[in-house]
Formats: C-alpha cells, structure tokens, sequence
C-alpha cells in the first residue's frame, strides 16, 4: 500500500463513513467538561487546603 493510496482512503473515509456530531451536541459536550473540570478543580482545591491546614496543625503541636 503506499502513501497516495493511503491519504485519499482516509480522506473517504473521513468524509463518507465517519459520524460527526452537530455543533449544538459539541458546544454542550465543551460546556459539560468545562463545568466539571471546574468543579473537580474547587474539590480537590479544597481537600488541599484542609489537608495543609490539618498538616500545619499537627506540626504545630511538635
């Protein structure tokens, strides 16, 4: 198989087999990551500051 073969298959294949999804299906997948990257974020954000906070208090106690 070589390589023009190659590139105009998977530009047909591209075009003709494979299902994109709409952009309104797009835009609400990119705003569900994004909420939950956030959230995730503030989760773990959070549990580090209690753990610093419990760890200052431990040492503080030495």
């Amino acid at each position: 198989m070589n390589v023009k073969n190659f590139v105009v298959e998977s530009i047909d294949e591209m075009k003709n087999k494979v299902t994109w999804p709409k952009y309104a299906s797009l835009q609400n997948s990119a705003v569900l990551v994004l909420v939950a990257s956030l959230i995730f974020a503030l989760v773990i954000g959070l549990i580090d500051l209690s753990f610093e906070s419990v760890m200052k208090w431990f040492y503080d106690l030495f």
